[in-house]
């Protein structure tokens, strides 16, 4: 079992890596490109932690396998009902995005939240093992870099400065290693089951990589543009499954 030194370390590590894609942004404006890649790699990355290191992980751990897809598909259905409540904050309509003056509050406020979930993965990740926590971490990174480039364009284009558009990203941030601690200290000395909740984190991820991401994949008219960003999806796969398996061999 992990110490809560190294819960702090890769929670402030996910949260750095995290607010790459925004100062990408800052440095160049046409960064898009660059955000659809990085979205399309991070939903491989994500449906290969959740099927190669945390389902496993949990059925190996001597829980019963229908108790174990019963757990993830609670999760897919809890993150969905939160997704929506996140999104009432985070993203509103269109009309809402260009027009209403509450949107930086909004924003900030669902960045937050999406970050203290982000907290609770990364935890229950580091109770499992020091390589789930690590691979929870990755995968939660390559998810927010693309979403932090989005995050940081509105905020800018609404009149905040870039000084404290980075500040403020960078507060935001730290909620994800808060929770991280409070969750990990909370689940290391109340012994609870790890099955059931590696079965909710896994459904998270694969909710985020299949409703989220690929759907918009979906949506690419340019063809060469599509089989691009199919590949940056097999090469995420590939390379975190690779990063599992070797990981396990060295970490554990």
């Amino acid at each position: 079992m992990p110490n809560i030194w190294q819960v702090i370390f890769f929670s402030l590590i996910g949260g750095v890596f995290s607010l790459i894609g925004g100062i990408i942004l800052l440095a160049n404006k046409k960064v898009n490109k660059i955000a659809a890649y990085a979205s399309a790699f991070a939903a491989g990355a994500l449906l290969s932690a959740a099927f190669v290191d945390l389902l496993p992980e949990a059925i190996e751990s001597g829980s019963d396998t229908h108790q174990v897809m019963l757990f993830t598909m609670i999760g897919v259905i809890a993150f969905y009902l939160l997704e929506g409540f996140i999104n009432w904050f985070h993203r509103h309509d269109d009309n809402e995005k260009e027009h209403s003056p509450a949107i930086i509050p909004m924003i900030i406020i669902g960045d937050t939240l999406h970050n203290a979930l982000d907290g609770v993965a990364i935890a229950a990740g580091f109770l499992i093992s020091p390589t789930s926590g690590i691979i929870v971490t990755l995968a939660i990174a390559t998810h927010e870099i693309p979403q932090e480039i989005g995050d940081f364009g509105i905020l800018l284009n609404h009149g905040m400065s870039k000084k404290k558009t980075i500040l403020v990203n960078i507060l935001s941030a730290l909620s994800s290693t808060l929770v991280a601690v409070v969750c990990y200290i909370i689940g290391d000395t109340t012994n609870i089951s790890l099955a059931p909740l590696m079965g909710i984190i896994a459904g998270f991820f694969i909710y985020i990589a299949a409703s989220d991401i690929i759907p918009t994949l979906h949506h690419e008219r340019n063809r060469k543009a599509f089989v691009k960003k199919t590949i940056w999806l097999i090469l995420g796969a590939v390379l975190v499954t690779v990063a599992i398996m070797t990981l396990h061999g060295f970490v554990e």
